[in-house]
């Protein structure tokens, strides 16, 4: 059986350092979900000076748009989308503080080399897993973007998030 490794965030730079490419990692603690438009937005905020709706220091995001809570549920389907939509935005995000994030498909040159610079680390979620993902969020609350929708950016509580470690 293979040892299960967990990573609570947000993440210390220390236990970012204990991880090994290739291992699957339960992940648990606050994620933060943000596509495209609101990593467009969060960077128009670095670049002006304005305040983020989240602290980037030891951060992570998740890139994930969920869907509307339906029967009681926290929150609705919240499987990962494609990384790369987010490639242009997440290196400056990287060098303000922004350490772990969660998604899937390959990530460019640039993200790569501003995550092993910074010590930052890339997991790649399942994709097709989304009631899978939707079962591990125990908390979920809108902090910024309403107007994007299931874009927008949400807290998440998450507790045994399975996720592959990719590139660090």
């Amino acid at each position: 059986m293979t040892e299960k490794i967990t990573l609570h965030l947000p993440a210390s730079e220390e236990a970012i350092k204990m991880l090994k490419p290739n291992t699957f990692v339960s992940v648990s603690g606050t994620l933060y979900t943000a596509r495209d438009q609101a990593h467009k937005r969060i960077a128009a905020a670095i670049r002006s000076g304005e305040k983020l709706p989240f602290d980037l220091n030891n951060a992570a995001i998740y890139y994930c748009g969920p869907t509307p809570a339906a029967n009681g549920n926290i929150i609705g389907s919240c499987g990962p989308t494609t990384s790369g939509r987010m490639d242009a935005y997440t290196p400056l995000l990287i060098e303000n503080g922004l350490k772990v994030m969660i998604g899937k498909g390959v990530r460019s040159v640039d993200v790569t080399q501003a995550i092993k610079k910074h010590g930052a680390v890339y997991l790649v979620a399942i994709g097709g897993a989304a009631a899978l993902y939707q079962s591990r969020v125990k908390a979920c609350e809108l902090i910024a973007y309403p107007d994007l929708g299931c874009e927008a950016v949400y807290k998440l509580t998450v507790e045994d998030f399975p996720a592959v470690v990719t590139i660090m």
